[in-house]
């Protein structure tokens, strides 16, 4: 009974076409809402992800910070890292620096480190010292930001003037240091591109006039987990700062970006289903007659009311099947070829990134559903609640 109704009733009718009509524009109208929704997903998952993996890098997974200028010894990052032998640590000193060429200067975060320990907790300074080599003595890496802004050579001298002063005759002037540039990294943050550099401890020592770290950069796998255990053995006077903890603000508002985007693109999954409505209800209204008859000669208004709710799920699941099959050929598009080419500068990446979640999808398919077996259950309660003696009489 239920699929001779449910054929029935999706057939094409000459008498009235509009009723066709309204059930093709809910198929297209969720086709493409949910096209358009697990593509705009794919994108958004996309940026997260891209700047997650940059901030990563840049920010370092775990950061161990000492409240006092060079007051993490060898020793200490030594028993640190017997302690945790698994992970990967580089101390480091910084130090807040302003960067001349000519007659341009940037302010910039210095950091001296040792480059061997330093390559292996950051990707991206490690590609860089591929191509320059492992700077000595008074060389610097600089961020390719910061190379294009003074247009350097490779080999060419710029000057560092620290923020530490130093007296002379009757004043004091500030530190100034020229360094050689050694190589440059890409981060594709021009935040970082133009505010870090990179030289060797043994140089910001001779010039701070200090000994000892300031911090020391770990990079884990898991740094949520190994984060707690880390501060668990540090003493008093120490912290360790996780990365997400640096950016909560950003990752903040782009996951209520995220979530704003869902719903607003769910809402065209909503409009789209009110078509399921009209054309269930008109479909109704049409075949009142017949619908009074089949309760008379004995069918259950159960049978009828699943008649009607399958035909709504039959328009609606066919657009969510076909809308997915569209949405997950427009990501594998969009995310191998360089269909859409994006400023680099701004975004990080000159390609759209696309990855979508499984649990983003998974949400979005069940939203899809929800909404359209919401849109068909009222026509098909109001089927199964025909008056049959008074539609008989009249119709």
């Amino acid at each position: 009974m239920i699929k001779y109704l449910l054929f029935r009733y999706l057939r094409f009718d000459k008498s009235q076409p509009f009723i066709a009509l309204c059930s093709i524009l809910a198929f297209v109208g969720v086709s493409i809402g949910l096209m358009v929704l697990i593509i705009a997903m794919g994108i958004m998952n996309g940026f997260d992800k891209e700047f997650e993996r940059k901030l990563f890098a840049m920010n370092y997974p775990i950061t161990v910070i000492s409240a006092y200028r060079g007051g993490i010894s060898d020793e200490f990052v030594s028993k640190l890292q017997n302690e945790f032998s698994e992970l990967k640590m580089s101390p480091y000193i910084s130090t807040q620096a302003v960067l001349k060429s000519g007659d341009k200067m940037e302010g910039a975060l210095v950091f001296g480190v040792d480059f061997e320990s330093e390559k292996a907790v950051n990707s991206v300074l490690a590609k860089a010292l591929e191509q320059s080599g492992i700077p000595q003595g008074f060389e610097m890496i600089v961020g390719k930001g910061l190379s294009d802004e003074f247009s350097l050579i490779l080999g060419e001298k710029i000057t560092g003037i620290f923020m530490e002063a130093s007296p002379a005759g009757l004043g004091i002037n500030p530190l100034l240091k020229r360094f050689a540039v050694r190589g440059e990294f890409s981060s594709g943050l021009i935040a970082y591109d133009r505010g870090y550099a990179f030289s060797t401890a043994d140089a910001l020592r001779r010039i701070l006039n200090t000994q000892g770290w300031d911090g020391v950069h770990i990079y884990s796998a898991q740094p949520r987990r190994d984060i707690e255990a880390i501060k668990a053995v540090l003493p008093p006077g120490y912290r360790a700062l996780g990365w997400w903890e640096q950016n909560g603000n950003f990752f903040s508002a782009l996951e209520l970006e995220k979530r704003a985007l869902f719903i607003v693109l769910m809402l065209i999954i909503l409009v789209a289903s009110l078509n399921i409505i009209s054309s269930l209800l008109m479909t109704v209204m049409n075949r009142r007659s017949e619908i009074a008859l089949l309760l008379a000669l004995g069918a259950s208004k159960r049978e009828i009311k699943n008649s009607f709710f399958a035909q709504g799920l039959v328009i609606g699941g066919g657009g969510i099947i076909c809308g997915l099959i569209l949405g997950l050929f427009g990501v594998w598009l969009l995310g191998s070829f360089d269909i859409i080419s994006l400023p680099a500068d701004v975004y990080g990446s000159s390609k759209l990134p696309m990855e979508l979640g499984l649990w983003d999808l998974v949400f979005t398919l069940l939203g899809a559903v929800i909404i359209v077996a919401a849109s068909s259950y009222y026509p098909a309660k109001k089927a199964a609640n025909v008056d049959v003696l008074s539609t008989l009489r009249n119709e």
